[in-house]
């Protein structure tokens, strides 16, 4: 089985490229603009025939798309999270109409929660700023483009790698540049929101499942780790694992991201259903794969 990971070496394409080439009877094919790709290719600027030349070339059975964008302006955010998908499903309908497409979105695409419950794939989507409706936007592209293809709504994934523009990623670097000092004082935005963490692994493998399970799979599946946990709980969690000795500090308001969103929470029933997917990995895992750095499985 041909298989191209197209952001390969991104926070959660790196786990699952690493995953995938542990499949046995697995060829996998990175893309992106990172050197070293199998195919070069930016998702936020190539043309629809540019790439439907490269993937008639590259032959893939399946393409993971893991390639997105968390951080930056209105504009940055809709060329990679919501045109790159459009034009990827525009080449592979030219070039690789057979091949399954699993595409990597967002639990932002929900927006704000009700407290208490866990919203399915049949929940309205109400995103809140640019990044999730460009999620959605890619999601929508996805699921109408006639190809056998599934987006994974991953909710909010912690591990090794983890990037900056997120809390988990984030906070490991200021813990690590905090080390012990008992004087430090960490100042955070409010942290009583509820999310819903997922393993990075975790996520990596149910990309693998979705490519790989025979038939045709739903269209959106959520990948969560089914509990809504206080964003709070993570980051004294972190705290901990770091043996931080100062002081936190809630002092300002969240991110105009996150802070209309005091709840998330979602039901990845669907998923163990079609893919015999359940998170393996807790919490505290986790949190122990992102302040170690390592990717174990």
């Amino acid at each position: 089985m041909r298989i191209l990971v197209l952001g390969f070496t991104g926070y959660l394409g790196g786990h699952v490229t690493e995953r995938l080439r542990a499949l046995p009877g697995a060829l996998v094919l990175a893309g992106g603009r990172a050197p070293g790709a199998d195919l070069a290719v930016d998702l936020a600027t190539v043309s629809p025939e540019q790439l439907a030349k490269d993937l008639a070339s590259a032959v893939p059975d399946t393409v993971i798309n893991c390639a997105g964008a968390t951080g930056g302006d209105a504009v940055s955010l809709a060329e990679v999270n919501a045109r790159g998908p459009a034009v990827l499903c525009a080449a592979l309908r030219e070039a690789a109409p057979a091949a399954r497409l699993v595409h990597l979105g967002s639990a932002a695409e929900y927006g704000p929660g009700t407290p208490g419950a866990a919203v399915t794939e049949a929940a309205a989507t109400h995103p809140i700023g640019p990044y999730g409706a460009t999620k959605l936007a890619g999601t929508v592209a996805v699921t109408t483009s006639g190809l056998d293809a599934v987006v994974l709504r991953v909710g909010n994934p912690v591990g090794a790698g983890a990037p900056p523009t997120g809390l988990p990623g984030r906070m490991a670097a200021l813990l690590r540049e905090a080390g012990s000092d008992p004087e430090a004082v960490l100042r955070l935005g409010d942290l009583s929101a509820h999310r819903d963490f997922v393993d990075a692994r975790d996520v990596a493998r149910a990309a693998v499942l979705a490519a790989t399970a025979p038939g045709p799979l739903p269209p959106v599946l959520n990948i969560g780790g089914g509990r809504a946990v206080p964003v709070r709980d993570l980051v004294r969690g972190l705290a901990g694992l770091a043996g931080f000795r100062g002081r936190i500090e809630e002092t300002t308001a969240g991110s105009l991201r996150s802070a209309p969103v005091s709840w998330q929470c979602s039901d990845s029933t669907a998923a163990g259903d079609a893919l015999g997917w359940r998170p393996a990995h807790t919490l505290d895992e986790a949190l122990a794969a992102l302040w170690e750095g390592g990717r174990t499985t």
